[in-house]
């Protein structure tokens, strides 16, 4: 018996040989068209993050090793698959759901507590830090403790008790501390253009400065006389101060020798550390900015002038941000609030203050 093939479903069947026909020439184009893309790189590795990994790992697990092989370029079939086991693995993953075992980890704001107690109280011990905690209901062991100073890399208390930092040093001797520095300014004088050296010292705990010299050759025995006069028994502008910041430079060596013929000790600063007399450094910087660096002296006369006018303006004039925005020689005149305001100026108007004239 002879098999009639009906017209419509031959028309199908060409349809599908012509459609499977299509799909094939266009995953021919995208193996050749990635092949390509492939060569470009080179032997780079093209970096895929985790959305794309699973997106290939989906669609692969449904081609079979053997499909893969023939299509893949990105990355081998072994690998896809093994994106999918992974996928897998991680649908069954309740790790999360777990109870956590062992001892609960400290709270933060306790370990902050325990790091900011042993830095601010060098001599305090583990048992020393638990009993502080104990007072603020926090009960932890002295063991806990050392662990957590440890893991801060902060040692026990009788290392940190031999160490001293810069800033308690400051700090603990503030009201008997001083400091001294040079610095520098071109002077014209009848033999052309002079350096001039100005010695400057200040009392830390109040920020008063002197002046206390002025000379284009600050030799041995200019620096011991500038010693003697800081140190005068009835006027001298050091005479309770019991430290004195100043650095190694060479000029102060006779400075030093003086002082130790006084009760003042000289705390020299580690060499290239001008970081560390930063209030006289600080000071420097001001008068340099406000005055020094803005003007042109004629002589030493004009240099002494403008300085000792700077002086009067840093001590009765200026506002100082280490001491609360405040005026070092408070003036009845300050905080004034009847009267017309005055201008006062300095220098030819380069330092100006204002305030109420109460008369």
């Amino acid at each position: 018996m002879s098999f009639v093939m009906h017209p419509w479903y031959l028309l199908v069947l060409t349809l599908s040989a012509l459609i499977n026909h299509e799909h094939e020439k266009a995953l021919a184009y995208l193996m050749t068209e990635n092949q390509i893309l492939r060569e470009k790189l080179g032997n780079g590795r093209i970096l895929l993050n985790d959305t794309q990994r699973r997106r290939l790992a989906v669609k692969g697990k449904y081609l079979g090793r053997r499909a893969l092989s023939e299509l893949a370029t990105i990355v081998t079939p072994d690998t896809i698959l093994r994106w999918h086991r992974q996928l897998v693995a991680l649908k069954w993953d309740y790790s999360n759901r777990r109870k956590s075992v062992g001892r609960p980890r400290i709270r933060e704001e306790i370990v902050h507590l325990i790091v900011r107690m042993a830095k601010e109280n060098e001599g305090w011990g583990y048992t020393h830090i638990q009993g502080a905690l104990k007072n603020l209901a926090y009960y932890i062991s002295d063991t806990t403790v050392g662990n957590v100073l440890k893991e801060h890399g902060i040692e026990p208390a009788p290392e940190r008790q031999k160490k001293t930092t810069w800033s308690k040093f400051l700090k603990a001797h503030w009201e008997v501390m001083g400091a001294v520095d040079f610095t520098t300014v071109e002077v014209w004088t009848c033999g052309g253009l002079v350096t001039y050296y100005i010695l400057v010292v200040m009392k830390l705990s109040t920020r008063r400065i002197e002046i206390a010299g002025v000379t284009p050759n600050p030799d041995a025995a200019w620096m011991q006389q500038m010693g003697r006069n800081l140190f005068d028994c009835y006027e001298g502008f050091l005479l309770d101060t019991k430290y004195l910041l100043l650095d190694r430079d060479q000029k102060f060596l006779p400075f030093r020798g003086f002082l130790e013929s006084t009760d003042t000790e000289a705390v020299l600063l580690p060499p290239k550390s001008p970081n560390l007399n930063a209030y006289v450094e600080r000071f420097m910087r001001s008068m340099k900015d406000d005055c020094l660096n803005r003007m042109i002296f004629l002589g030493e006369k004009s240099l002494r002038r403008a300085l000792c006018e700077f002086a009067e303006y840093y001590h009765t004039e200026r506002n100082h941000q280490g001491l609360g925005n405040n005026i070092i020689d408070f003036r009845e005149e300050v905080g004034s609030t009847d009267g017309p305001v005055q201008r006062r100026e300095r220098l030819g108007g380069m330092l100006r203050y204002y305030y109420r004239d109460a008369a």
